[in-house]
């Protein structure tokens, strides 16, 4: 043999012993535009580092995400609470399920013609959220704020048919939550999930004339397949999320608009 092929023989025994080069594994993530998909960018960088290309799909409502997702276009989404994703999967029997939790957004009442809540007057018009359980979640606030009562045993889903008080007589005009912030000056005020409300330029901290206590079940989730449930880069996509990089990155970014879980 001549030394050249020894030379190539050596070299190609050489890369045969070295450990293979873990591959990139490319997540289709969806996502709201706003602090979601902002939060998802911070995320890039920490989940590159440990072999996940993360290409993030955004989304103007609350439903295409997790079709999408249901039907393979995603590998994950991240934009919703887990009492909206149940009722989704209840709704449309999606195979789709929570593997962690994200971020808070405390809900708030806006108002482009009053400053304060009790400005409001009696029969003003208040836009709410279409959606169950977000509109759900905005009748519950007004009810913590001492507002309007509901019935007894309503759960997360509440309707206004459930209003059992409301001593302002106030009117309720349901409406797409992703159109909330433009309905702000012909209403006296609307309750709008804080991605939109910070998409359209409100501070949920300064703005909201009533805020969201940051409690119960309204945590983000990030939601998958569940056929995916097991694979390795759930795990890994969980860990970047949860990194200390993103919460410092969540608490400088939105100055308490929005809360971490971890």
């Amino acid at each position: 043999m001549s030394l050249k092929k020894l030379g190539l023989a050596a070299l190609l025994s050489l890369a045969a012993s070295l450990p293979a080069t873990a591959q990139t594994q490319t997540l289709r993530i969806g996502a709201t535009p706003g602090p979601h998909a902002q939060i998802l960018e911070a995320v890039k960088p920490i989940a590159a580092q440990k072999g996940l290309d993360i290409k993030i799909v955004e989304f103007s409502d609350y439903v295409v995400p997790n079709t999408a997702l249901a039907a393979g276009e995603l590998e994950a989404n991240s934009f919703q609470h887990q009492p909206y994703l149940d009722n989704q999967k209840g709704d449309r029997g999606f195979k789709i399920e929570s593997v962690t939790q994200t971020v808070n957004f405390p809900i708030g009442v806006y108002s482009k013609k009053h400053k304060a809540w009790d400005q409001i007057s009696n029969g003003a018009t208040i836009a709410f959220p279409n959606d169950p359980t977000n509109g759900g979640r905005a009748l519950l606030l007004l009810q913590d704020k001492g507002v309007i009562k509901l019935k007894a045993d309503v759960g997360f889903k509440p309707t206004v048919r459930d209003i059992v008080e409301n001593a302002k007589k106030l009117k309720f005009v349901e409406i797409d939550a992703a159109q909330a912030p433009r309905v702000l000056e012909d209403v006296d005020a609307a309750i709008i999930n804080t991605n939109y409300a910070t998409q359209a330029g409100l501070d949920p901290v300064k703005d909201a004339i009533l805020r969201e206590d940051p409690k119960g079940p309204y945590v983000n989730v990030i939601a998958i397949r569940t056929e995916d449930k097991d694979k390795p880069w759930v795990k890994t996509l969980v860990e970047s999320y949860h990194s200390p990089e993103v919460k410092k990155f969540v608490e400088d970014k939105f100055k308490g608009a929005v809360l971490t879980s971890w």
